[in-house]
């Protein structure tokens, strides 16, 4: 005979999605450095671990939606742990981004004698904010700019406009990740 369940809580049945997931970011990694440095297969590493992932999140999301839908089991009390979790996750990193700000500005404000007395630390070229760092906070501002002028479009109706909008930041999008993926791979071979 089975038992009605006598609370609001869902217990998660087993999955392989988790080792399924780490699978594929451990293939995806290791084909990316292999890329990188030009071994053999790295490209077709690299690229399974991504289809690997991609077919992961597919599935596992399928499932959690599932549950949730269909199977009922994601109650009023079960939403709670997961918006509580973003929120924990949200003040965690606001502590993180705090600590390495404070972390920066008393290495540059208070240098240690390890590193000379000095800031910047001798031998550490330092990067003219003008030039990277400012195109690199300007394209995603701008990014940004542009998926809000689709959304204002898709609210007004205006569909040629938003297809325009998110056409440009689809390409701000794409000039940023070219961008970051050619300093990481010059920060590789160096």
């Amino acid at each position: 005979m089975i038992e009605s369940q006598r609370h609001s809580y869902h217990l998660v049945d087993p999955s392989p999605w988790p080792i399924s997931g780490s699978l594929g970011a451990l293939a995806t990694t290791v084909g990316g450095v292999m890329y990188m440095h030009s071994f053999q297969g790295g490209a077709t590493l690299l690229s399974l671990g991504l289809i690997f992932l991609l077919y992961t999140m597919f599935v596992w999301w399928r499932d959690v939606l599932r549950e949730s839908t269909f199977e009922g089991h994601h109650t009023k009390v079960v939403q709670l742990g997961p918006r509580y979790g973003f929120i924990l996750f949200i003040v965690s990193e606001v502590m993180f981004f705090f600590a390495l700000f404070r972390a920066s500005s008393h290495s540059s404000l208070a240098p240690t004698v390890e590193i000379g007395g000095i800031w910047p630390p001798k031998g550490i070229a330092v990067l003219d904010p003008w030039e990277i760092p400012f195109l690199n906070t300007l394209i995603p501002l701008s990014s940004g700019a542009a998926v809000t002028w689709a959304h204002h479009a898709i609210l007004a109706g205006k569909e040629k406009r938003a297809v325009y909008a998110l056409v440009a930041t689809v390409s701000l999008a794409l000039v940023l990740f070219s961008r970051s993926y050619v300093v990481f791979a010059n920060i590789l071979v160096i």
